[in-house]
């Protein structure tokens, strides 16, 4: 499909995820498509972005990019109704009632609504983690998903994955073609690298309470995938020799109560410190004052949070789970996630050995930069070419 010289090709995106959501699949969606605005091409484009009406409070500002090329449309309503009525009671309204026409449609969260036409449409699937770990969700959003993802990806022109982990799921466990999957890695935001002007510092510390302390520190919604238990009790030890804080940041997620009852547990209510969720500004001076990341998640479709540590110049334990060592290379200690003493043993390694740790900053910064979202911009627009058949 080539576009006439008189017509821009216009590719509809569903932007609801960076309109609606802080961290993960919405921090993805925001750069992915402010990066994918400004890569030049030769085929005149115009974006449509369009979401469900936007929540009262937003939880990051200007969270669509705007531009001369770019339309953005909301749908009168809220994204529970929207998914309600396109998902669950699947009434076929197509997204084009409120986009317009299209000769592309992108959605970049797991589902794909209703589309008119015979226009290619393209998916992002970032992980199986609600059929790896379905103790981890509620049982109502696991029989969603697993009803709703592998339709989707059935009717999908094309689908993109966060990392080969994951198009090894979904070949292995839905049996989807390969050559129906593209590998689209993220990339890390120029806004995380070290944070050294002290006023900075300061001002983040006093933000959240932290006083002077020394802390370690890991990031992610609070929901049991990512085993903040195993950190507590894996941190204890590391109490009794350091005076280190574990500052955990992350959004209220689900089932945390067990997380917080392994808190008190542990007698660490004055040494484990939830933050809640943080803003994306102040995310560079919390990374780059952590002695030490920890990241011990059971899954990740790709873990950002590791790049996002290592360019901000801090030595990284992770599991060695799913995506988790193609993110990480040969830049962080990498280990098993159901085992504390190990992670104590790795902790109390990297705090006595500075030069180790001085040493692991260097391949994280390397690391880091094999990982840009212009790069994975491009990559996405010669998808899109080759769907269009241009």
């Amino acid at each position: 499909m080539m576009a006439s010289d008189d017509r821009s090709l216009r590719i509809g995106i569903d932007v609801t995820p960076a309109v609606t959501q802080g961290g993960g699949i919405g921090r993805y969606t925001r750069e992915l498509v402010r990066a994918l605005v400004k890569t030049p091409t030769q085929t005149k484009r115009d974006f449509v972005f369009i979401s469900a009406k936007q929540p009262p409070n937003l939880p990051v500002p200007d969270p669509v990019p705007r531009g001369p090329n770019i339309t953005y449309r909301q749908a009168p309503l809220n994204q529970q109704w929207l998914y309600r009525l396109w998902h669950r009671l699947r009434i076929p309204a197509p997204v084009q009632l409120f986009s317009g026409p299209l000769d592309l449609f992108y959605s970049p969260d797991f589902v794909l609504p209703p589309v008119s036409g015979q226009i290619p449409t393209l998916l992002t699937v970032h992980d199986l983690s609600f059929v790896h770990f379905p103790d981890t969700f509620t049982p109502a959003l696991v029989r969603y998903l697993n009803q709703v993802v592998p339709r989707s990806i059935n009717r999908a022109s094309h689908i993109l994955a966060d990392s080969r982990a994951t198009k090894d799921d979904m070949v292995g466990i839905w049996s989807v073609p390969p050559q129906k999957i593209t590998v689209l890695y993220s990339g890390v935001s120029h806004s995380f690298r070290p944070v050294t002007d002290k006023e900075r510092i300061k001002t983040m510390r006093q933000k959240y309470g932290l006083g002077d302390w020394p802390y370690l520190f890991s990031v992610g919604t609070l929901q049991p995938r990512k085993n903040y238990e195993l950190l507590i009790r894996a941190f204890k030890p590391i109490t009794e020799k350091y005076p280190l804080r574990m500052l955990i940041a992350g959004g209220k997620g689900w089932m945390i109560e067990q997380m917080l009852a392994e808190v008190e547990a542990q007698e660490l209510e004055n040494r484990v410190v939830f933050l809640g969720f943080v803003d994306d500004s102040d995310l560079p001076a919390l990374y780059s004052e952590a002695t030490l990341f920890l990241f011990a998640s059971l899954y990740e479709g790709f873990g950002l949070p590791l790049l996002e540590a290592m360019a901000c110049g801090v030595p990284v334990i992770t599991s060695n789970a799913s995506s988790l060592p193609e993110v990480a290379g040969e830049a962080a200690v990498q280990l098993p996630p159901d085992s504390p003493t190990l992670w104590t043993s790795a902790m109390l390694d990297l705090l006595d050995d500075a030069s180790r740790r001085t040493g692991l900053v260097a391949e994280g910064f390397r690391q880091a930069r094999r990982f840009t979202w212009s790069n994975s911009a491009r990559q996405l627009l010669s998808i899109i070419d080759r769907l269009l058949n241009i």
